[in-house]
C-alpha cells in the first residue's frame, strides 16, 4: 500500500468515526471468509457496515475525533462495525458474538462516549429509531382512540341503566 492508498484509507475511516453513531471494535481472529460476508450480510441488513482497517492507520483516522478514545482497543485483528444508527451496529455485533465464538467484542464508541464491552451489550438492548417512531406514533393515536371510547360510553351506561331499571320494574 503506497503513501497515496494510505492517505485514502486514512481519510474514509476519519469520515466513519465523524458520522457514525456508534462505532464498535471486535477481534476478528479465526474468523473464516465465510463467516465475515455473513456478518457483513448481517450488518447490511440492519443498515450498518463492516470494516477491517490497519489499526495504526485507524488510530491516526482517530486523532481530533468525538470517539478518540477508543484508539486504546485497537490492537490485534481488529474489525470496526459502525452504522448512523446509534443501535444498529451494536445489535449486529452482538446478535453476532452470540452466534460465533472467535468474534469477540472489545468495546467502542458512542459519539464522544467510549464504551466497554458492557456498554456495547447495553446499546444493542436499546430500541432502534424505527422501534421509537413506532412507539411515538402509536402514543400519538392512543388519545383520540382514548377520546372516541369516552365519547360512546356515556350512551352505553345510559342504556344499560335504563335496561336494568326496565328489567327491575317488569320483576315488580
Amino acid at each position: 500500500m503506497d503513501r497515496a492508498q494510505k492517505e485514502k484509507v486514512v481519510e474514509e475511516l476519519g469520515q466513519i468515526f465523524e458520522s457514525s453513531g456508534v462505532v464498535v471494535v471486535a477481534h476478528y481472529a479465526g474468523l473464516t471468509v465465510a463467516d465475515m460476508q455473513n456478518l457483513r450480510a448481517k450488518a447490511r441488513e440492519a443498515g450498518a457496515a463492516v470494516r477491517v482497517a490497519k489499526n495504526r492507520l485507524a488510530k491516526i483516522a482517530l486523532e481530533g475525533k468525538p470517539c478518540e478514545s477508543m484508539g486504546d482497543l485497537l490492537s490485534g485483528m481488529t474489525v470496526l462495525t459502525y452504522s448512523e444508527d446509534p443501535v444498529a451496529a451494536a445489535k449486529v455485533a452482538e446478535d453476532y458474538s452470540k452466534e460465533n465464538d472467535t468474534y469477540e467484542i472489545l468495546g467502542g464508541a458512542m459519539g464522544e462516549n467510549a464504551l466497554d464491552r458492557a456498554g456495547v451489550t447495553a446499546v444493542s438492548k436499546m430500541p432502534s429509531r424505527e422501534e421509537l417512531i413506532a412507539t411515538i406514533a402509536g402514543m400519538l393515536g392512543a388519545p383520540a382512540s382514548n377520546i372516541a371510547g369516552a365519547i360512546g360510553a356515556p350512551a352505553s351506561n345510559i342504556a344499560s341503566i335504563l335496561s336494568t331499571v326496565e328489567e327491575k320494574a317488569e320483576a315488580a
